[in-house]
């Protein structure tokens, strides 16, 4: 796994992960299974409120996952942090 830069340390709030998981219709077993982290981790940076606390990287792989799948993240932790949904083109 990549080392975090100090940039990306609170690049996404537990809101933002909510938000993103609800908007793409998944359960949090279904990311813990697809990012290979753990259940019990992705359910704590949920239950909390801001930025979770992460060591490993994890929310820089997160925000990877939900990119891939359409969600733009936009905001900062500070400053309005929300998503943007990119409906796919037919």
């Amino acid at each position: 796994m990549p080392k975090v830069s100090k940039e990306q340390v609170g690049i996404l709030t537990s809101e933002q992960i909510r938000a993103a998981r609800a908007a793409l219709g998944l359960t949090t077993q279904v990311i813990a299974a697809s990012t290979e982290i753990g259940l019990a981790t992705i359910k704590r940076y949920e239950a909390t409120s801001g930025v979770p606390k992460s060591r490993k990287g994890y929310l820089v792989q997160l925000k990877a996952y939900f990119e891939a799948h359409g969600i733009e993240f936009i905001g900062t932790p500070d400053d309005r942090p929300g998503i943007r949904v990119d409906t796919p083109r037919r």
